[in-house]
């Protein structure tokens, strides 16, 4: 949920812990609940319920527990009322950040975030410190089932793509931020396999840390905002971050 590419984040968390594939549940679950209250609970007229479902799947939610979501958040069962926030900062030397939240305690929420940022040798700004310095697109990235790139790219730009760039195992896809759900269904129906398909922010311009005090309190305070059940998306222009392998 961090960085410009979106992929590396869910090749981190490949290897993830049942306790981390736990955070990833309750956060995709929190979100379904909010878009099941905004706009139903049939993902046939309810596009981001649609792509829930399919973020959902992709990160291994069983199906049961999304139905069992739908469900609650469609009732009464779920008196839980989530409010939308963002937070933007910076971290070490400078690294722009931006924290999306969803909260049903905003002043919890938001201490939380500045201690994190404090602590770890950062600060949390004014709205609008950092968020001139990211472009929203929409992103979503499919697997590479070894067709020729010319058929790729047709394909792409048929679905209705803007860009993509073709990696070993991954396509990587932009395209409009309101344009994800109909790039992906297109895919879908083309026969490719979606991974994961979202809004997303991107950075215009990029920070480089070279000290390794900068490089330890900027891995840590990315860890700390994604460990933090209120936090949904994580977004910086750190240029150097540092890639776990997976297991």
């Amino acid at each position: 949920m961090s960085g410009h590419s979106k992929w590396e984040n869910i090749k981190r968390k490949k290897g993830a812990t049942d306790a981390a594939r736990a955070k990833i549940f309750t956060k995709i679950g929190r979100e379904i609940a909010v878009v099941v209250k905004m706009g139903g609970p049939d993902p046939a007229g309810n596009a981001k319920l649609r792509d829930l479902i399919a973020k959902a799947k992709a990160n291994n939610v069983p199906n049961d527990n999304i139905d069992r979501i739908i469900k609650k958040a469609a009732g009464d069962g779920d008196k839980n009322n989530y409010e939308s926030m963002v937070y933007e900062g910076y971290g070490p030397n400078g690294v722009a950040v931006i924290v999306e939240c969803l909260t049903d305690n905003k002043n919890r929420t938001a201490a939380d975030v500045r201690s994190y940022f404090s602590k770890f040798g950062g600060n949390m700004g004014n709205s609008g410190c950092v968020s001139y310095l990211f472009s929203d697109v929409g992103t979503v990235v499919i697997e590479n089932n070894g067709a020729d790139e010319d058929k790729i790219m047709d394909d792409v730009f048929e679905a209705g793509a803007d860009d993509f760039n073709v990696d070993d195992d991954v396509v990587e896809i932009a395209c409009a931020p309101n344009s994800v759900t109909a790039v992906r269904e297109a895919l879908e129906g083309l026969g490719y396999k979606v991974l994961s398909a979202e809004a997303d922010k991107v950075p215009s311009t990029y920070v480089t840390l070279t000290d390794e005090d900068s490089i330890k309190k900027m891995g840590l305070l990315l860890e700390y905002l994604e460990d933090n059940d209120d936090v949904q998306n994580v977004y910086h222009n750190w240029e150097n971050m540092p890639v776990e392998e997976e297991d």
